[in-house]
C-alpha cells in the first residue's frame, strides 16, 4: 500500500465525522459554538414570577366588569411596565401564562393535601383551591375567551386535567372509606362549576363555602 493510501486509510483521532453528523450539525455552529439558548438570568426569572403573582391577585380580586390595568400589575410586582411587556407582549400572553401556571398549581395541590388527612378532608380543602382558580378565571374572562377562541388555550385540556384530579381524590376516598365509591368525577366537576356559577362571584367565599359544604354532605360514605 502506498504512503498516500495508508494516510487515507487511517481514521482521524477525532472519531466519527462530526461535521457530517446531522445531530451535531444541528446543535453546533460552523465555529463549534453551541446554539443552545442561554438560561434566563435569575432576575428575569424572578421578575416573571413576581408579575404572575401580581396578576393572579389582581384578576382574582376583579369581578371581570372592567379590564385589570397592566400598569397596576407592574406596580404591584415592583417592576416597570417595560419589564411586563418584555415578558408578556400582550394582555392575552399574560392571561395564557397565568392560566397555565394556575392550572398546574391547582392540579399539583391535590396530592400533598392527602398527607396526614382523610380523602374527604383533602377533597374539601382542594375545592377551596379550585374556587380560587375559578375566581382568577372570572377576573380575566374577556382575555381568556379570546385565548380560547384563538386556540391558544384548549378548554378540553383544562377540563380533562381537573376531572382527572377530582378522580384521584375520589379514588382515595373510596379506598379509605370516607367518600362514596359511586361518584363520577365528571359529574362532580360539573356540580362544582355549577356551584360557582350559582354563587355569581367565586370571591363570595362565604356563599361558595356553604354550597361546597352541602355538596360534601352528598359525597360522604354512609
Amino acid at each position: 500500500m502506498s504512503r498516500a493510501d495508508q494516510k487515507r486509510a487511517v481514521p482521524s483521532s477525532g472519531g466519527p465525522d462530526r461535521e457530517n453528523d446531522p445531530q451535531v450539525s444541528a446543535a453546533m455552529r460552523s465555529d463549534g459554538v453551541s446554539e443552545a439558548r442561554p438560561k434566563p438570568r435569575a432576575d428575569a426569572v424572578r421578575n416573571r414570577a413576581l408579575l404572575l403573582d401580581a396578576a393572579r391577585e389582581a384578576f382574582e380580586a376583579s369581578d371581570g366588569s372592567t379590564p385589570v390595568s397592566l400598569e397596576a400589575i407592574a406596580r404591584a410586582a415592583g417592576v416597570g411596565i417595560g419589564t411586563l411587556y418584555r415578558n408578556f407582549p400582550t394582555r392575552e400572553a399574560l392571561v395564557e401564562a397565568l392560566h397555565a401556571t394556575e392550572l398546574d398549581e391547582v392540579v399539583a395541590a391535590a396530592q400533598p393535601l392527602l398527607d396526614g388527612r382523610t380523602a374527604i378532608e383533602a377533597l374539601r380543602l382542594w375545592m377551596d383551591r379550585y374556587a380560587r382558580f375559578v375566581a382568577t378565571k372570572q377576573g380575566m374572562a374577556d382575555a381568556l375567551l379570546s385565548a380560547l377562541a384563538s386556540g391558544a388555550i384548549r378548554k378540553s385540556d383544562t377540563r380533562e386535567r381537573i376531572v382527572a384530579t377530582v378522580g384521584g381524590l375520589l379514588a382515595a376516598g373510596a379506598a379509605d372509606g370516607t367518600i362514596r365509591a359511586d361518584v363520577d368525577p365528571d359529574d362532580l366537576t360539573t356540580l362544582l362549576v355549577a356551584a360557582f356559577v350559582a354563587a355569581g362571584d367565586a370571591n363570595d367565599t362565604e356563599r361558595v363555602a356553604g354550597m361546597l359544604d352541602l355538596l360534601m354532605n352528598g359525597l360522604r360514605a354512609r
